[in-house]
C-alpha cells in the first residue's frame, strides 16, 4: 500500500507564519495523510501534538541548520525527533560548488556520511535533498547526485526532487531507476521547466509525472511542494492531490 500523500510544509510558509494551526488543519482538509516540515526548531513538541489531533503524519523534516556553521548539531536532531520525524533531510547548504569536482563530492559525502552517524544515535535517518545544481554538472559522464549516492554509506538516503532533477536536465525515470533503493522519498513538482518561474499544479506543467512515480521504489514517500505558487496554494494543492489519486499515488 503506498504511503500517505504529503506536504512539505515550506509550500504554505507565509500561511503557516499568519495562522499555523489553521493552515494545517487546511492541509488535512484536503486529504493529505502526511507532512514534511522544514522549522522543527520552532516548538516540536506542539507540532507533534497538532499534527497528531489532525491525523497527519510526519514523513521527515527538513533541517538545513545540520550543516549550518555554529549550530548544535545534536540540538537540532533533538528537536528532529522530538517532532515525531523519523528521518532529518539535509536540503541544502552544501556549497554548490562541491558538486561541479570529484573531490568536492567526495567532501558532500564525508560531510553526509559524519551526520547519519550522529542522526542514528537519536534514532533517525539521514537523507539529503537535491536541487539542480547537484544534478547539472557531469562527472565523467554521470550526473553529480549520482557520483555522490556512489559515495554516500547505505544508512543515507535521498529524497529525489523529480522538478530540479528535470531542471538540472536529467531524464528523471533513468535518474531514479539507477538510483534504485536509495530513494526513500520523492518531491513531486510541476511547472515550465526553467528556473526562477512558479510552480504549477502537479499534472498542469512539463513533468512526465507517470514516467516517475513508475520509476521510484513503490514505497518512497511522495511530498508534494510548491517553491513559489502563482495562485492559490490551497487550491493548486487539492488539485495535485486530485491528479496524484487518480494516477495512483495515493488512496
Amino acid at each position: 500500500m503506498p504511503r500517505p500523500l504529503g506536504v512539505q510544509l515550506y509550500s504554505v510558509r507565509a500561511e503557516l507564519a499568519a495562522d499555523r494551526d489553521a493552515t494545517l488543519a487546511r492541509i488535512a482538509g484536503l486529504g493529505y495523510g502526511a507532512v514534511e516540515p522544514y522549522d522543527v526548531l520552532d516548538r516540536p513538541a506542539l507540532l507533534r501534538a497538532r499534527l497528531g489531533e489532525l491525523g497527519l503524519a510526519v514523513s521527515g523534516a527538513h533541517v538545513k541548520a545540520l550543516v549550518t556553521p555554529g549550530e548544535d548539531v545534536d540540538r537540532v536532531l533533538d528537536a528532529v525527533a522530538e517532532a515525531g520525524a523519523p528521518d532529518a533531510i539535509v536540503p541544502a547548504g552544501i556549497p554548490p560548488e562541491d558538486f561541479t569536482t570529484r573531490e568536492g563530492v567526495a567532501r558532500a559525502a564525508e560531510l553526509l556520511n559524519g551526520l547519519a552517524e550522529r542522526a542514528a544515535a537519536h534514532g533517525l535517518r539521514l537523507g539529503y535533498h537535491n536541487h539542480w545544481w547537484e544534478v547539472e554538472p557531469l562527472l565523467g559522464g554521470r550526473h553529480a547526485l549520482e557520483v555522490l549516492a556512489d559515495l554516500l554509506e547505505p544508512a543515507v538516503f535521498l529524497e529525489v526532487d523529480t522538478y530540479w532533477a528535470a531542471v538540472g536536465g536529467a531524464d528523471v525515470p533513468t535518474l531514479l531507476a539507477g538510483l534504485g533503493e536509495r530513494v526513500r522519498a520523492l518531491h513531486v513538482k510541476d511547472g515550465p521547466g526553467v528556473r526562477e518561474e512558479p510552480n504549477v499544479a502537479v499534472g498542469s506543467g512539463v513533468m512526465r509525472v507517470p514516467d516517475v512515480l513508475a520509476a521510484a521504489p513503490a514505497d518512497a514517500w511522495r511530498i508534494v511542494e510548491f517553491d513559489a505558487c502563482a495562485g492559490d496554494v490551497f487550491a493548486e494543492l487539492g488539485a495535485s492531490r486530485e491528479y496524484l489519486v487518480g494516477a495512483g499515488a495515493a488512496a
